[in-house]
């Protein structure tokens, strides 16, 4: 298990892979780490842990968690 307290690049891979993995995302190819900036490395921790916590998503909780972190890509 990663030491998710440090903001690194290789924790925003980290918690994008799993975040990818858990949401089964088809497009996750589209969403890299290199995307994220370590500015918003708190906010990515806050829907990683959400993520994280839950063992099912239902389309709606998916869309949210998905609009969420493309407010946080870099443009």
């Amino acid at each position: 298990m990663n030491n998710l307290s440090e903001a690194t690049q290789d924790n925003v891979a980290f918690m994008i892979d799993t975040i990818k993995n858990k949401l089964r995302m088809a497009s996750g190819a589209a969403m890299q780490a290199n995307n994220f900036s370590l500015e918003r490395y708190e906010d990515l921790k806050d829907i990683y842990d959400i993520v994280a916590s839950k063992d099912k998503f239902s389309i709606s909780e998916v869309e949210a968690i998905v609009s969420e972190l493309g407010q946080l890509r870099e443009k």
